[in-house]
């Protein structure tokens, strides 16, 4: 069993940045794709950032050129890092990862618990 743990959420004041953070437990071999996803209150979950197998990202029209997804193998995390941050910005940021959990093609897809971003000043 997979186990992901987010980090980075907090209060920040617009114009700031924020680096999430979205770590697999040792269980997991490696993380192949990843993507974080935010809800705001009233509004449906977006889709925010993802990364693939191959390293390619892709970003919501809200976000691109502000956010910035990574992927530390190494480390088993997938990062978001923020910046020019705006009061929409504010919600509920998971992620979701895809792991590799051995040699043999088997794979874990799952979520993090959800981390609170909160733009204001």
């Amino acid at each position: 069993q997979v186990h992901l743990v987010e980090s980075g959420g907090d209060l920040v004041q617009p114009g700031g940045s924020l680096r999430l953070a979205c770590t697999a437990s040792k269980s997991a071999l490696s993380i192949y794709t990843g993507d974080w996803y935010r809800q705001a209150p009233g509004k449906q979950r977006e889709l925010v950032a993802s990364i693939n197998r191959g390293g390619s990202t892709n970003y919501a029209d809200s976000v691109r050129g502000r956010f910035t997804i990574a992927r530390d193998n190494p480390k088993n995390t997938v990062y978001l890092q923020m910046t020019s941050l705006k009061p929409e910005d504010t919600a509920v940021y998971t992620c979701n990862v895809e792991a590799q959990l051995d040699n043999y093609g088997h794979t874990w897809r799952g979520w993090g618990q959800g981390t609170q971003v909160t733009v204001s000043s």
